[in-house]
């Protein structure tokens, strides 16, 4: 029986993320993924949300996305647009670019790194004791971890054996979606029918001027909403028959390379964790695609339990950590089920629907709910509830430009190895971090710009502040060091 500190079941993005945070904190961690290798069939999801390039650009790989995709103004809510060009990060936009291509670069980013991958194969079962989890592999080899994450999506085998309940809604509406070739030069874009939405694109594309400019030819993307929820495979002919029931015709669509079905059921897991089982992206929950959240709160749910994990299976934390992921990214996927739910409903066709969708678009368009709902879509607003005090505390830290002994740097740059930071901007020499100076870093700094906040504004600069691997403020010293000495035993371990 081959063993790992951490096994991971699936290799999407929630998985990927996951071992490269735990290979940087130096766990023994291993992927099992059904695929052989990282090739995706279709384009997936597309694109990466402002909070999710933060969380890449704190690990020091945000450049290999930047290289590929197209940015953006992509956040939206239903119907209304959402302009974040003003809001203070460095990434005041949405990346466009294929879950195909985003799944290839994080899966060379991780090949960097000692994670052990099973391919071809998939966890079939396991039980856990008091010391670990063996765990049943579909080639007919055994694994034994001391904690298994499922990563598995939204009919997680992981989940289920666990048996974590999965409440939520049933689907109310289906769409196929698919990417196939056409004889014929389609008509492309959104068409909102009395029956639904449709929509024809181009895996090729440019954005110029914020408009989605196709190229001619190449393989085409078709989403049709089905006028029942669908239960079957679908097929091509499912296609050929929905296109030209809009369209008048099917352009002679043939050769898909994938055909699949979304709804929108929305559900949720109980629990995160059970034992030394938890869960993580559409294993957890599952939605809606609209607002295109799916994929980013996924690689923030892996950020969130990667370092928290990493320090229990390394003795350094109390294995009750465990329990503050599901304290802070449970509330976190109840909103966007919720918000999702939401935008699906303003998407009906209909005429009080349509005055509906209006009234929300005009709401949306003044400054301060474009801010909050901004804000909630991007992840730039997330706030973990960490206690009474400073704006800051529970929120993500900025990246300031900072001026250390060493020079000027960002403040995402103390994040590339996933290591907790306390940024000392008061008197030099202020802080005494030794009994915690094999896990946290103490850098003295300046900085005399405005601390600004998305959706907030400006805040009060603190005097220090105590930023955890996953880029969040766990503590905020206004002139005094009260309560620091119990921020760094709660976060990172008893002083040794």
């Amino acid at each position: 029986m081959t063993k790992h500190a951490v096994v991971i079941a699936g290799g999407g993005p929630t998985g990927l993320m996951l071992a490269g945070e735990l290979a940087l904190a130096g766990v023994d961690v291993a992927i099992v993924e059904r695929r052989v290798n990282q090739d995706l069939p279709g384009s997936r999801a597309g694109g990466l949300g402002a909070r999710t390039l933060e969380v890449l650009d704190q690990r020091g790989i945000v450049d290999r996305f930047l290289a590929e995709g197209q940015k953006a103004q992509v956040t939206a809510f239903a119907p209304a647009h959402l302009d974040i060009s003003d809001f203070p990060t460095r990434h005041p936009y949405g990346l466009a670019l294929w879950q195909k291509h985003i799944e290839r670069i994080l899966a060379g980013w991780v090949g960097e790194l000692p994670v052990t991958f099973y391919r071809g194969r998939d966890v079939t079962g396991f039980t856990q004791d008091d010391t670990g989890v063996d765990i049943a592999v579909s080639d007919g080899q055994s694994l034994r971890s001391e904690y298994l994450v499922g990563c598995d999506g939204g009919r997680s085998v992981v989940r289920k054996t666990a048996g974590i309940e999965f409440p939520g809604w049933d689907a109310t509406t289906s769409s196929l979606l698919a990417q196939a070739e056409m004889t014929e030069e389609p008509e492309t874009g959104i068409r909102r029918t009395s029956t639904g939405t449709y929509a024809i694109g181009k895996e090729k594309y440019e954005i110029k001027d914020g408009k989605v400019v196709y190229a001619k030819g190449g393989t085409v993307g078709v989403m049709l909403t089905e006028s029942q929820v669908g239960t079957s495979e679908p097929t091509l002919r499912d296609l050929s028959e929905g296109l030209i029931a809009v369209y008048g015709t099917d352009y002679g669509i043939h050769s898909p390379t994938f055909i699949s079905r979304f709804t929108d059921m929305t559900r949720q897991a109980a629990s995160y964790r059970k034992g030394r089982v938890l869960l993580a992206g559409d294993a957890a929950h599952i939605h809606s695609p609209v607002g295109g959240q799916g994929l980013n709160i996924g690689v923030q749910d892996a950020v969130n339990l990667g370092w928290k994990l990493a320090q229990v299976v390394k003795g350094t934390s109390p294995e009750s950590l465990l329990d503050t992921y599901h304290a802070e990214r449970h509330p976190i996927g109840a909103r966007v089920l919720r918000n999702t739910m939401a935008q699906v409903a303003l998407m009906r066709v209909d005429d009080r629907t349509e005055a509906l969708r209006d009234t929300v678009s005009e709401l949306l368009s003044m400054d301060e709910p474009r801010k909050r709902f901004a804000a909630m879509m991007s992840g730039l607003g997330i706030h973990y509830d960490l206690g009474t005090g400073h704006p800051l505390l529970g929120r993500r830290m900025p990246d300031l430009d900072i001026l250390t002994a060493t020079g000027p740097l960002r403040v995402f740059t103390l994040l590339h190895r996933a290591r907790p930071v306390v940024l000392n901007l008061g008197e030099p020499g202020g802080f005494d971090i030794t009994p915690w100076a094999d896990r946290v870093q103490l850098v003295d700094a300046e900085y005399n710009g405005t601390w600004e906040l998305p959706a907030i504004g400006v805040v009060t600069a603190p005097k220090a502040v105590l930023i955890r691997p996953d880029g969040y403020v766990a503590w905020v010293g206004e002139g005094t060091q009260m309560g620091f000495v119990d921020a760094l035993t709660t976060w990172f371990g008893p002083p040794t």
